[in-house]
């Protein structure tokens, strides 16, 4: 029986119809899909992405970001005195360090100590060692009172630290104000004794981008045993070793 002339027509359009809708809807899921693999590329090249935790928010960021630089920078705003200083001294850090910086059994010591550096018993206190006011305060309000940090106020902490500048005569008047605006322009003894780290420029040399896996240094050569060269101590007449008494 031979069909009609377009008996078949409606049944092309019905395939037509769905092919393009297929290829609309193939479309769009390739469309939703390339920003997800975009993702996952980016990811991949970043490393392995395990979904816990948050951003931390601007209040838990101030939390912890209260370093203080050499020259003053991220001091907060604050003052003390050292009279006031005195009195938290003594009732939260005299039992260790003692009434006046001297340490009490192995405590460290905070005051004195002045000149001693190049001699065989250096002591390294605030007034004898330490380069900066600003990274005394810093160290201060990180770690003390032992045991219970951070737990003054700020304007404590610059009492505080008014007081222990006191002990070393960096300061010499009991009603010297430290501020966070005259902290950074008192000049420690020792500022001198240290330099600002500069190797990105003085050991540049050095540096190389493949590093040496083989035959980097000369063979490592015995010149002489300290049985011959005689540099172990005899002992003595008495029979104790040398170097113990």
């Amino acid at each position: 029986m031979a069909s009609r002339p377009g008996m078949c027509r409606p049944m092309v359009r019905s395939r037509m119809s769905k092919s393009l809708k297929f290829a609309a809807v193939a479309l769009l899921a390739c469309a939703l899909c390339a920003p997800a693999l975009a993702q996952q590329k980016a990811d991949a090249k970043s490393g392995p992405r395990y979904h816990i935790g948050r951003a931390p928010t601007a209040d838990e960021i101030r939390g912890w970001d209260i370093d203080v630089r050499p020259d003053g920078q991220g001091l907060p705003e604050g003052k003390g005195t050292v009279a006031q200083g005195e009195k938290l001294f003594m009732d939260n850090c005299s039992s260790c360090h003692g009434e006046f910086g001297e340490g009490n059994g192995r405590w460290p010591v905070l005051a004195g100590g002045k000149g001693s550096l190049t001699s065989d018993n250096p002591v390294k206190t605030v007034g004898s060692y330490w380069p900066y006011a600003s990274t005394v305060f810093d160290y201060v309000r990180h770690a003390m009172p032992y045991g219970n940090a951070e737990s003054f106020s700020v304007d404590e902490y610059y009492a505080l630290v008014a007081y222990v500048l006191y002990l070393n005569d960096v300061v010499t008047d009991q009603n010297f104000e430290l501020t966070n605006k005259n902290l950074a322009t008192i000049k420690m003894p020792n500022e001198q004794g240290f330099v600002m780290d500069d190797r990105a420029t003085s050991e540049k040399s050095f540096w190389q981008k493949d590093p040496c896996m083989k035959d980097c240094i000369a063979p490592v050569k015995i010149t002489a045993r300290a049985a011959v060269i005689d540099v172990t101590p005899e002992d003595g007449k008495d029979g104790k070793p040398r170097g113990v008494e």
